[in-house]
This record gives C-alpha cells, sequence and structure tokens, in this order.
C-alpha cells in the first residue's frame, strides 16, 4: 500500500514465443531493473511502519541478489515468509505435475484474476493499523509484507484470528 493506494508489483519473466515454459525454467528478467522498483517502492511505503528497519537487513538481499529462475527467488521469499510467522513446515518441488483435482485444492485460489475474499469465505481478515490507513482505509489481502512490517511478531497470531472455521 502506498500513500496514493495499492501498488501493484511483479516480476518480470523473459518469454518464450510459440512453446510453453516449464515453471522451474521461468527466467526473471532483469533489463526494467525491477528489483530496484519494488525495493523502493516497498522503502516509500513501509519506512515508517512499526517493524521495517526490524526486516530490511534479511529482505532487502532478495532485492539485491540476481536470481536467475523465478522459482528459485519465490522459494527464498516463502523460506523467509515461513521463519518470520515462525511455522516450520517442510517445502519441496514436485518430481511431476499433479492437476487440480478439485475446487478445494489450494493452488486453485493463488490466481491473479481470482477475487481473494470470495475464493475463501473462512478467511475474514481483521482490520489492523497500515501506514496510510488513516487516508485510505484499511486494505485487506496485500501481501504478507505489508502484515509483517505493520503487525511484525504478532503475525502468525493475526493470520489464525482471521479463520473463521
Amino acid at each position: 500500500m502506498g500513500p496514493n493506494g495499492v501498488i501493484t508489483l511483479s516480476i518480470p519473466v523473459i518469454k518464450l514465443h510459440g512453446s510453453k515454459t516449464y515453471l522451474k525454467d521461468v527466467r526473471i528478467d532483469y533489463d526494467s531493473h525491477w528489483n530496484r522498483i519494488h525495493w523502493k517502492s516497498l522503502v516509500a511505503s513501509y519506512a515508517s511502519s512499526p517493524f521495517f528497519e526490524f526486516l530490511t537487513e534479511e529482505l532487502s538481499p532478495f532485492y539485491e541478489r540476481r536470481f536467475e529462475f523465478l522459482v528459485d527467488l519465490n522459494q527464498h521469499l516463502l523460506d523467509f515468509t515461513l521463519q518470520q510467522l515462525g511455522l516450520n513446515i517442510p517445502v519441496r518441488c514436485s518430481e511431476s505435475f499433479t492437476g487440480i483435482s478439485s475446487d478445494q485444492d489450494p493452488r486453485h485460489f493463488i490466481h491473479p484474476k481470482i477475487d481473494q475474499a470470495a475464493a475463501d469465505p473462512d478467511f475474514k481478515p481483521e482490520a489492523y493499523h497500515q501506514v496510510f490507513s488513516d487516508r485510505l482505509g484499511f486494505q485487506s489481502n496485500l501481501s504478507i509484507l505489508d502484515l509483517l512490517f505493520n503487525v511484525g511478531p504478532e503475525a502468525f497470531s493475526y493470520l489464525q484470528r482471521s479463520l473463521k472455521t
């Protein structure tokens, strides 16, 4: 969340025209210097948040290092997130593709065109203080970084309280 509203940050990838690419082979495109843009956006948006300075040292290397493959960056960010939440969940890549078998498959929920609030009606996020909430109100379903920067060590408890089952 920035001073003017929600900021959408995406990582550009190198597209091979005319052929499908396995997820493990998707390469990150650094021509646009997206990593500097992302980091500057995070600093501008969250420098005044309560826990930004505590996470900066661990988080900034993700935006300085040049990962070749998107899956590697995603894995490192996932490990960082799980560590910050205090979760010891082993995550590994599968050796083969398994199709989505039902609407209950969690991979079904992770899609940019799906309204997350509608996708998981059992998750009702509670409002917490965000940097610009005095002007823009509370914005739910932002990134996990928004939660970590604003709530810090209470992030996991917050997520648990937001589950309504």
